[in-house]
């Protein structure tokens, strides 16, 4: 596969950024190179956690920031919001569902990432294994 070839998962375990590096209620940008193409996503931090998506909105196709990590997140209320740039579209961090816009209720591509010992990596997808949910892991 060519090296701009589009990718819409990551395999587990790659190292993306210290946690400090994302201010609480922020989001940064990530733009991957692997041998089976390029794959862009944004990870979203609430404070000690953080969430992950493809950067692609799910209206336009295009990346939710005009710029290079210009992601505007807006506290509410409720939680936080991430804005498309484009078009408005505002999206729950903690699930990726669009709430205004363009495409209410279309939903961010969730990508898994975690925090371990103070480093956002990628995460596998799906339920956490029973090793880790007795702290085995």
């Amino acid at each position: 596969m060519p090296a701009d070839t589009r990718l819409y998962a990551t395999p587990p375990g790659l190292k993306l950024a210290p946690l400090a590096d994302i201010a609480d209620g922020a989001a940064r940008g990530f733009r991957l190179r692997l041998k089976a193409g390029r794959f862009d996503g944004f990870v979203v931090r609430s404070g000690d956690s953080v969430t992950g998506y493809v950067d692609l909105c799910p209206h336009a196709g295009v990346p939710l920031a005009a710029q290079p990590d210009g992601y505007q997140v807006h506290a509410v209320s409720t939680g936080l919001l991430v804005a498309c740039t484009w078009h408005g579209a505002l999206f729950r961090a903690e699930d990726g569902v669009c709430v205004a816009g363009p495409c209410v209720k279309q939903q961010l591509q969730s990508w898994p990432v975690e925090v371990r010992k103070g480093t956002i990596v990628t995460a596998r997808s799906g339920p956490p294994s029973w090793r880790r949910l007795l702290g085995l892991a």
